[in-house]
């Protein structure tokens, strides 16, 4: 597999938060060039999981993230959700890929009927007609049948449905352990290499 050099990463507000941000951490030190995008609800969550304020202005936030990765390689840029002028926007300028972690069932369920009334849907609408890889990193349960169609309808455009579910036969011994396994899963499926976790049958 092929290793993206840009990829768009957008937090909705599902639970999991750090799950993104340790993505976000692994991108940047894999020198990819990233695009990020922050729903509102997933300010509110940032706050509830990580105590981490997140500002509602697109260039505050990209002043917050990038001197929090300040010693990665990688590049970061922020758009706010009403951006249409954005790169992401358009199919002349989609990214490598796109993964929306965590992903709310409001959010699939959107970008299921092609509804494009912000930047994450429009982002996740465009990799798809261009045949990019989506990730889509649900964390909720149990799902109901309307989200299990959704994400059967998504599966069958060529998304890929990867939820936040941790394994243990890796021995996790913390937190950590267990957020780093599902990271490195999408890290996996993005063809980035990382030392987050050992693959399986290398011990």
């Amino acid at each position: 597999m092929t290793p993206v050099s840009t990829v768009t990463l957008a937090l909705t507000g599902a639970s999991g938060m750090p799950y993104a941000f340790r993505l976000l951490e692994s991108l940047l030190a894999a020198n990819v060039s990233v695009n990020l995008l922050v729903s509102q609800a997933a300010q509110i969550v940032a706050q509830q999981e990580m105590s981490l304020a997140l500002p509602s202005s697109s260039k505050e936030l990209q002043v917050q993230m990038r001197e929090r990765h300040s010693r990665l390689p990688g590049t970061l840029t922020v758009y706010g959700r009403e951006e249409w002028f954005a790169p992401i926007a358009s199919g002349s300028n989609v990214a490598d890929a796109m993964v929306v972690c965590p992903c709310t069932m409001g959010t699939l369920a959107a970008i299921a009927t092609g509804m494009s009334d912000n930047l994450i849907e429009r982002a996740a609408d465009v990799t798809l007609k261009e045949q990019r890889k989506l990730i889509l990193v649900p964390r909720e349960t149990p799902f109901s049948a309307l989200h299990l169609e959704n994400m059967l309808k998504l599966a069958r455009l060529g998304a890929l449905i990867l939820p936040a579910n941790p394994g243990f036969y890796h021995h996790p011994a913390s937190v950590q352990d267990l957020v780093d396994f599902v990271v490195a899963r999408i890290l996996d499926h993005l063809g980035i290499s990382h030392q987050l976790m050992p693959p399986w049958g290398s011990h």
